[in-house]
C-alpha cells in the first residue's frame, strides 16, 4: 500500500501545483498522514480511514484561513472612498422609476434607495455600498 500513497500524494501534489487554487492540497496532506501509517505497519482500513479523517479535518478546518490569507484579490478603488460620506441627492431617487442621482466627492452618482422608499431631491444621504456604477444610500439622521 505505500506505493499506492506515495502515488496519490505525488498525484495531488502535482494537481495543485497545477491549479494553484487550493484543491487538492488538502488530499496530498491526507495522503502523507496514510502513508506514514503504511510504513509503520498499520492495517489497510486504517490507512484509509487516516487519509479521509485527515483530509476531510484539514479541508474543513484550515480552508477558510487559507482562503482569507491567499486569495486576497480584492482592491479598494477610489470609489470605495465615497462609502460613509454625507451626499446631497440632485435629482428624485426613486428605484422603482429608475431614477436618482447624488454628489459626492465632486462627482454625480446614479443612486438608489438601499430601502426602496424614494428619496426627494436636496436631502442628505449616505452611501452604503456600491453596486456597478450606482451609490446605494440611506437617508442621513442629520439632514440639514
Amino acid at each position: 500500500m505505500e506505493y499506492v500513497w506515495i502515488a496519490a500524494l505525488v498525484v495531488f501534489i502535482i494537481l495543485e501545483a497545477v491549479t494553484v487554487s487550493l484543491v487538492s492540497i488538502w488530499f496530498a496532506i491526507g495522503s502523507l498522514a496514510a502513508l506514514i501509517a503504511a510504513f509503520a505497519g498499520g492495517q489497510v482500513w486504517l490507512q484509509i480511514v487516516l487519509f479521509t479523517v485527515v483530509s476531510g479535518l484539514i479541508l474543513v478546518f484550515l480552508r477558510p484561513i487559507a482562503k482569507r490569507y491567499l486569495n486576497v484579490k480584492w482592491r479598494p478603488t477610489n470609489a470605495d472612498r465615497v462609502i460613509g460620506q454625507m451626499c446631497t441627492v440632485t435629482e428624485r431617487i426613486d428605484n422603482i422609476a429608475g431614477t436618482g442621482e447624488v454628489f459626492v466627492d465632486g462627482k454625480a452618482w446614479s443612486a438608489r434607495s438601499a430601502d426602496g422608499e424614494p428619496v426627494d431631491e436636496g436631502v442628505k444621504v449616505i452611501p452604503v455600498s456600491i453596486e456597478g456604477v450606482k451609490l446605494i444610500v440611506e437617508k442621513s439622521k442629520v439632514n440639514v
